[in-house]
């Protein structure tokens, strides 16, 4: 048969040429190439429930070239490469079998959120290398073929549930791992990867051992020959009776001793009720660096037990500790706020935490103070620092936070500014910022029935953990505002600087917002807010977003900038339009604020 030169051409087109994704789709633009991979990813919206609506936002095909409109969807070459759904609440558990038709996927994270059941079936998966399933409630073993992924780099499992032994990971590839806080048991596998990793990957699980953990208990070796039998008293042997003076000698000790037990420990308790507790010192701001080497002082109450409880727990993965234990512990001052004095404790046992004592809050039933606590203690985002547990009594509060090591923002933008301090650059604010952004957009969505779920943001109630040179923040004493009794106690909060607090109007979440504004400009500016300063004798700025609106509109927009910024040269034009944000949050209008999820989008795009 004979073919004209239009036929012979579209023949080598179509047959000649290799049939790439890219080809394909260059010939057919309307036609989906990679059904398997979408059926894949309809699993997981079919399958969850969550606060980011994967049903209106996962439709048509999920990539085109090498983007995708999809939200937590990477493509490449249009494959999908990266699935990344953190921090939305996604709630049910995870298909078994999805995501091997996803087969030229790299980067898979799902922390944050509210999975339960096992792990998913990671096999074939040959281009993997970031799986991250941490604070979930993921439960049973970790599968094996997980050694077998060949360019795995990073797996995170931590604050999970999961149970059994871990498996002998030895890809030379993995330089980041962590399994802590589960319940898994035996000893840890003795491979060269595995033990690169500190304690701190393997910490708090129910009975791991072995390198870098405690050694293993080595077993008794088994007896090689049966332990004799007892002799056996002749049968016609008569008993020997004791004189009748040393049996009464027995009955007047067996009389005596218990007495003078009793009397000591009388003598003992009565001299502990004598020892009076050392009054604590007035309190400033919550981040003034008063260090001490004492013991945390604690007042014992005598009260009815009915109107106290122990230490009460959130999470069962964390080795529990009792309130003797706090007592005992070496403790620092970190600093004296407004509502307490917050202290970092070393206990025996080698951990190490945060408790701060709240003051203010005695006037509080026993049955508000434990709802709220519960309420925060059950949220779980690498954005809060997690409250471990809580102590109430009539006279005494504590809250048990986890310890964040590396200081306050306040601490890291004014301290040592000399010529010895190694400046803030441009990409660590602007990291800073977006983890503020997200801890505040998530207290926002996971406490709807607070009027302020914040209430107290400001630089000293960020803290600051760094990682391989990366800065990351936290957010700190948050969602105190329904536990204090009256508004006058309220304005110690950092919300009693908003303008509708000053003006005695009605707070709503929109002051959360108005004060993250003020941190936004903080940390453009290096300058300090009005009433910020710890130590009271730095340079303050009466009206910080006034200052800087001023200086905006007469077209001075860089004046506005730190100088580590502006000598540096580098991100002016994406600090000018934080600036823009930071005014738009700061207007008198609450009801002209943007949302906090309208924030943190904006500043995603930036």
């Amino acid at each position: 048969m004979i073919m004209n030169l239009a036929a012979v051409t579209t023949y080598v087109v179509l047959f000649a040429l290799p049939m790439t994704p890219m080809s394909v789709h260059s010939l057919y633009q309307s036609k989906e190439f990679f059904p398997e991979e979408r059926d894949a990813l309809m699993q997981i919206r079919d399958s969850f429930t969550s606060t980011l609506d994967l049903h209106g936002n996962w439709t048509g095909p999920p990539c085109h070239k090498n983007s995708s409109q999809w939200s937590g969807i990477t493509c490449s070459n249009w494959h999908v490469v990266g699935l990344v759904l953190e921090g939305i609440q996604l709630t049910g558990s995870l298909p078994p079998v999805f995501l091997q038709n996803i087969t030229f996927l790299a980067n898979l994270s799902f922390r944050n959120n509210s999975i339960n059941g096992p792990l998913p079936n990671l096999s074939n998966l040959v281009h993997l290398e970031s799986v991250f399933f941490s604070y979930n409630r993921l439960t049973g073993s970790i599968p094996s073929e997980y050694i077998e992924l060949p360019n795995l780099k990073q797996l995170e499992l931590q604050r999970n549930y999961l149970e059994g032994e871990i498996p002998p990971f030895n890809q030379p590839t993995l330089t980041l791992f962590n399994v802590s806080y589960n319940h898994l048991q035996g000893s840890i596998p003795d491979t060269d990867v595995l033990g690169r990793f500190s304690k701190s990957s393997y910490d708090h699980n129910l009975n791991l051992c072995g390198i870098p953990l405690e050694p293993c208990p080595a077993l008794p070796p088994a007896p090689l020959v049966p332990p004799p039998s007892p002799p056996v008293s002749p049968p016609h042997s008569k008993k020997r009776k004791l004189p009748i003076w040393i049996t009464v000698l027995i009955a007047v000790l067996a009389a005596i001793v218990p007495l003078m037990v009793m009397f000591v420990f009388l003598c003992f308790y009565k001299k502990a009720q004598e020892v009076e507790t050392p009054k604590e010192q007035q309190a400033g701001d919550d981040s003034s660096p008063e260090w001490t080497d004492k013991k945390m002082q604690h007042s014992q109450s005598t009260e009815d037990p009915e109107r106290r409880i122990e230490l009460q727990f959130f999470d069962k993965n964390i080795p529990v500790f009792d309130l003797d234990d706090l007592l005992r512990a070496s403790a620092e001052v970190l600093g004296k706020g407004k509502h307490g004095t917050t202290y970092r404790a070393n206990l025996e046992s080698g951990a190490v935490v945060a408790v701060k004592r709240v003051n203010y809050m005695n006037s509080l039933s026993k049955k508000e103070f434990i709802q709220q606590m519960q309420q925060l203690g059950k949220m779980s985002h690498k954005n809060l620092v997690h409250i471990i547990s809580f102590y109430y009594s009539k006279e005494e509060k504590l809250i048990v936070y986890e310890n964040v090591a590396d200081g306050s923002l306040f601490e890291l933008l004014h301290e040592n500014r000399g010529d010895d301090r190694v400046p803030l650059n441009w990409a660590a604010r602007l990291s800073i910022i977006r983890d503020i952004a997200k801890g505040m957009a998530f207290l926002h969505q996971s406490l709807p029935s607070h009027k302020v779920p914040h209430a107290n943001l400001k630089s000293s109630n960020v803290l600051i953990h760094r990682d391989r040179q990366a800065y990351h923040s936290k957010l700190t004493n948050y969602g105190f505002l329904p536990l204090l009794p009256s508004r006058k106690s309220s304005e110690r909060l950092a919300v009693g600087r908003s303008p509708e607090f000053c003006q005695g109007k009605k707070l709503t979440h929109k002051a959360d917002v108005y004060c993250f504004g003020i941190i936004l400009l903080e940390v453009i500016t290096g300058k300090i807010p009005r009433e910020t300063s710890p130590a009271g004798n730095e340079e303050k700025v009466d009206d910080l977003s006034d200052w800087v609106r001023m200086v905006v509109n007469n077209d001075w927009s860089t004046d506005i900038l730190d100088v580590e910024i502006l000598a540096s040269r580098e991100g002016h034009s994406e600090m000018l339009k934080l600036t823009e944000i930071a005014l738009q949050c700061t207007v008198m209008e609450p009801e002209k604020r943007p949302r906090m999820s309208e924030v943190l989008g904006r500043i995603e795009e930036i």
